[in-house]
Parts: C-alpha cells; structure tokens; sequence
C-alpha cells in the first residue's frame, strides 16, 4: 500500500479578495486514510476541500496525487468524487438515474451503467428503491444516494462536505459507522469535513484541525484529544474549563503556585514546555472529580481547587455542576448531586490537565499567583 505522498498538498493557500482564507496549508495524505478536516465556521476548511476538488483555485501552492501536479486541472480529470452537504440530488430523476448519472456523463455504455448502478444499491442497501424519486426517501436513504453517485465513478479519492449534518442525532449516528466501514471495505482515500468532534474522533484515521486558515494541529483522534498542542486545541476538543494559574519548572515537575481557590502543588511535566510565569489550565468537565470541600480530594498526581457549587443539571448519565472558584466558574461532573452553595473540592488528574504558558494570562484575573512572583513548591 502506498503510504506516503498519495495527496499532497504543499503552500497551499486561498484568498477571497483582500480576506485570506487558508495560509501555508501542508497536508500529505496517505492512500485509503481517512482523515477529518475539522474546525469552527469560517476556519477555512470547505475552501480547503472545494479547492481538492478542483472547484476554485489556489492563489499559491501546489495539489498533486501521485505525485502528479493536478493543481489546475478540472474537477472531472482529478479522479475525486465530492459528495455535497446538500446531498445535491436531482429532484426528476429516480435513485438508479441518480447513481448512474456520473457513468452518463462519462460516456459509459447503458449496459454497463445498469451493472455497476445494481452493484451500488446493493452495496449501500438500497435494493428496492431504483424507481423512486428524492421525495419520496428518508434522509438516511437520500445520503446513501448521493453516496452512490460519488461511489459509482471509481474515484480514487472521496471528498464529504459535512455529508452527515442533514441527519437525526439517531440516524447519524448509524450512518457515520456504516460510512466509515465502507471506506475501509474498499480502501478508498476519503477527506471528511466536519465541524463536529465526536464525529471525526470515531470517523477518523486522522484529524486535521484548522484555526483561521491554518493548520493547528494533527495526528490520531488520541493525540489530538489526550495531548493537544494549544489552548486553542485543548478548547475545541471538549477542554473548554480554563483557569489562569502561575508555576515554575523544577525538575521533571512543574510547581504551580497557591492561590485563593488551590494550594501549592506539582504536577509532571510530560515534555512539554512550559516557562515560569503564567499559565492557562485546561481541562474538560467529565475529568474532574468533585467532593465534598472536607473530603481528602487527591488522587495521585494533580491539583484541587477549593470553592462551591453555584448551579447543578443532569444532562444524563451524571450530575453536571458549575462551581465557583475564586473568581471563575467552570464544570465538573459527579455521579451525585451537590445542592448550589455546597462548599466542594474539585480534583483535576495531572493527565487530565492541560498547562499552556500563556502571558496574556498574567492580566486575566489569576486564581493562582504566588506571593512576590515566587512559586511555592
């Protein structure tokens, strides 16, 4: 299997006018990898994927599959197939006359159109349906159609703009698994867009996140969840509490500073590389552990924060909290209810706590700050 420069995508970038939409976007993607493109609106991500497919051009760099230049070709002479948000059915034709309408276009004979349309209804579970219109199919079925009609040009790569957001929460997820174990069935190379995390974590070989026209980082749905490299990062997978705290490294530790809501601690360092000063801690609702604020809340490596629950919901499964530490508020998750104004220690794990030297933070309100700039080990 080719691995390495099957796409490859090298200075990339796409303007709109004086508005610079994607900036310096180096990507090689191996062949029959899936790999999510996944970032907040207007990051640059449909552009990137509408410029793969040939739909507009790069104001610099350079696309190339297997190591051909296909930087200004059409999109019919790239061997790429794009299945729209929309789907993009013809709302006239039939499921068999849509599948099949790609095969037309290129000249296929009829015969053959009619074998390889059969063999795409059977394959996406649409044996039956031939003969009816888009109106008359359900969403999951319409999204198997348009499926169908990327699928059935052989494309060597498979672009989805967001294909599954038209969808129920129940049926998307069924969709998303089927959609995924077809690619790996046929060993197809699919770039997925998405602004949904859940959905590129369980979808994906590899995520891709964008941040305002750049790549901010990538690698497996574990690295990109358990070792983001930014606050940014951090935030966009699901670590959303943040907290401004002040530390020094010491060793293979970082001392972080008492404050009003904690008490001096250490946490590992884990490589990263953290200067004295400031940091922005992140880290997300369901990795903390809230106690009762007279409870013995250390659990190995990590930090407590001291302060008490301002509000309480269950979204299900477990009992949300925000609570009030110092001056800010975050959330944390406990498999019992803690009544607003209950004083509490909340426990963050030394791996579940992402640091960030971060100067702005100096200026945010610390919780922590260690008195004369010192840092208490």
């Amino acid at each position: 299997m080719e691995r390495d420069g099957f796409l490859e995508l090298r200075g990339v970038a796409s303007r709109y006018g004086a508005t610079q939409v994607l900036t310096d976007i180096d990507l090689s993607i191996a062949k029959g990898e899936f790999v999510a493109l996944l970032g907040s609106s207007g990051c640059g991500k449909t552009t990137l994927l509408r410029l793969l497919a040939g739909f507009i051009a790069p104001s610099a760099g350079e696309v190339k599959v297997r190591h051909r230049d296909v930087t200004h070709l059409p999109p019919d002479k790239r061997g790429m197939a794009l299945v729209f948000q929309s789907y993009a059915l013809w709302p006239h034709m039939t499921v068999a006359q849509n599948i099949g309408y790609g095969l037309k276009l290129k000249g296929v004979p009829r015969s053959e159109i009619a074998i390889r349309v059969a063999a795409m209804q059977s394959l996406l579970g649409l044996d039956g349906l031939e003969a009816r219109k888009p109106s008359a199919l359900s969403g999951g079925q319409r999204q198997r159609v348009a499926l169908g009609r990327a699928l059935a040009i052989d494309p060597e790569i498979l672009l989805l703009d967001e294909p599954l957001s038209n969808l129920d929460a129940r049926i998307r997820l069924t969709v998303r698994h089927e959609l995924r174990a077809l690619q790996k069935r046929l060993g197809i190379t699919a770039i997925h867009v998405t602004h949904d995390r859940e959905e590129a974590m369980v979808m994906a070989d590899r995520i891709v996140i964008l941040n305002a026209g750049k790549i901010a980082q990538q690698g497996t749905p574990e690295d990109v969840y358990n070792r983001p490299a930014s606050a940014f990062v951090a935030a966009f997978m699901g670590a959303e509490n943040v907290l401004f705290l002040n530390g020094a490294p010491q060793g293979d530790q970082f001392a972080i500073a008492a404050g009003p809501a904690n008490a001096a601690c250490s946490v590992p360092l884990l490589g990263r590389a953290l200067a004295a000063g400031p940091v922005e801690a992140r880290f997300r609702p369901e990795a903390a552990r809230l106690f009762p604020a007279d409870d013995v809340a250390v659990i190995g490596p990590g930090i407590t924060f001291r302060g008490e629950v301002a509000a309480v919901s269950y979204p299900g499964g477990h009992w949300r909290h925000v609570a009030k530490l110092g001056d800010h508020e975050i959330m944390a998750d406990a498999e019992r209810a803690f009544e607003p104004g209950t004083p509490v220690a909340v426990f963050v794990p030394a791996e579940a706590l992402f640091l960030f030297s971060s100067p702005q933070a100096a200026s945010a309100s610390p919780i922590s700050r260690a008195p004369s700039g010192k840092v208490h080990a």
